[in-house]
């Protein structure tokens, strides 16, 4: 399941930015018994970085990523960590 949802928030993002750099790490299992995971959502670092991103600030960068990924954010995604 995991792999799966990594390749939904690739093809999402990829989509949404061309970026010239993307990385998605699952670290869900640092998460087993957490509440927030016990809905199933699971907890991803996403590293991305292109021409999109450029001259936003983090808060901009994070509403777009955050708003490309729509509804896996609702349930499928649980914790985001987007780093640079």
């Amino acid at each position: 399941m995991s792999s799966d949802r990594i390749d939904r928030i690739r093809e999402h993002l990829e989509g949404a930015f061309s970026p010239g750099v993307l990385e998605i790490v699952d670290e869900s299992y640092k998460h087993v018994g957490h509440a927030g995971a016990a809905g199933g959502g699971g907890h991803f670092v996403v590293k991305i970085e292109g021409e999109a991103f450029e001259g936003k600030s983090r808060l901009e960068k994070h509403r777009m990523i955050y708003g490309a990924l729509g509804e896996m954010m609702e349930g499928e995604i649980h914790a985001l960590r987007i780093v640079s």
